[in-house]
């Protein structure tokens, strides 16, 4: 049977990859602080207005953002709020109409030059609709159904 050796330029090559792998591994678990807030979305800029609805858009114009947007008008003029991809579709979405009274809750942005108002919440008619997590995320029609279920079930156990 014949016997191979590994030669020294194979030996400080395999060091060199565990080195690199041990660093890999390691070094994202301390890079970033945990309370890090997220750069598209922050929390602590968050502003609420109270605005009537001048029009309901299921589809984005040319120009703005993807999703579904209402555009307000405010005493400083006409905002562009986004509702995101999910704020007009599936059970429990939001239901507004064109001169209805409404208070956001959100972050003004600049995306694609121009100014757009990313809400996390809607306020009806005295009903509350989650549009973002407070990180900014888009809450989707299945995530809306389960915190309701949770909610039901909540009220059932006590």
């Amino acid at each position: 049977m014949r016997r191979t050796c590994l030669t020294k330029p194979a030996r400080i090559i395999a060091g060199l990859l565990t080195a690199m792998l041990f660093a890999v591994v390691t070094i994202p678990l301390t890079a970033q602080p945990a309370g890090e807030s997220h750069p598209y979305y922050d929390k602590t800029q968050e502003v609420t207005v109270k605005a009537a609805v001048s029009s309901v858009l299921t589809r984005p114009e040319p120009g703005m953002i993807a999703g579904s947007h209402l555009l307000l008008v405010t005493p400083s003029g006409t905002v562009d709020a986004s509702l995101g991809r999910f704020g007009l579709a599936g059970k429990g979405a939001l239901s507004v109409a064109a001169g209805e009274q409404v208070e956001v809750t959100g972050v003004m942005k600049t995306l694609m030059n121009k100014q757009v108002f990313l809400v996390r919440t809607v306020t009806v008619g005295g009903h509350v609709y989650t549009m973002r997590t407070e990180h900014g995320i888009q809450v989707s029609p299945q995530s809306r159904a389960r915190a309701a279920q949770k909610t039901t079930q909540k009220g059932e156990w006590l």
